[in-house]
C-alpha cells in the first residue's frame, strides 16, 4: 500500500526552495500558488528526497468561486503519494502552466481538463480538445454551463 507523504513536508520543501509557492496545506495535500506549479512540479519530481516521477492523475473542480487544479503524484522508488492543488481565481480566460515538461504524462490529461472545464495550460505543445469537436460551445463539466 502507497503511504501518504506529508503536507507539510512537502509545503516546507517547496518554500525552502520557492520562497512563498506553497500557501497552505493538511495531513496528504499541499496548495501552491498557480504562478508556481510547474517550478513547484519541478522539484517535487527531480528532489532526490522526495522523487515523485510519475503524475497519476490531473484534473480539476468548479467550486464557482474558483477553480482548483488537483494532481494526484506517485514517488514509486519510495512508495508514497502526494496531491498537490492549485486555486486558480476567476471564471474566464482561466489558465496555468503546463507540466506536459516535466511529467508527459500531463498530454491528454490536460487537453481533458481544457475541454471539460475551461482552463488552458501555457507551455502544452497540443492544447485542442480531446473529447469534444473544435468549436463545441462552452465546456461542459463547468458549473456556469448551460448547454
Amino acid at each position: 500500500m502507497t503511504r501518504a507523504h506529508s503536507g507539510e513536508d512537502a509545503a516546507k520543501r517547496i518554500n525552502e526552495a520557492i520562497p512563498g509557492a506553497a500557501v497552505d496545506y493538511n495531513q496528504t495535500d499541499v496548495w501552491v500558488a498557480p504562478e508556481n506549479i510547474l517550478e513547484a512540479a519541478r522539484l517535487l519530481k527531480d528532489d532526490e528526497s522526495l522523487d515523485f516521477s510519475f503524475l497519476n492523475a490531473v484534473t480539476a473542480v468548479d467550486y464557482v468561486e474558483y477553480f482548483e487544479m488537483i494532481y494526484h503524484l506517485l514517488s514509486l522508488r519510495r512508495n508514497s503519494s502526494l496531491v498537490v492543488k492549485s486555486r486558480v481565481p476567476g471564471r474566464e480566460d482561466l489558465e496555468v502552466s503546463s507540466v506536459y515538461e516535466v511529467w508527459k504524462g500531463a498530454d491528454l490529461q490536460e487537453r481533458e481538463v481544457w475541454d471539460l472545464m475551461g482552463i488552458r495550460f501555457d507551455g502544452h505543445p497540443n492544447m485542442k480538445r480531446i473529447l469534444l469537436w473544435e468549436g463545441f460551445p462552452g465546456h461542459p463539466l463547468r458549473k456556469d454551463f448551460l448547454g
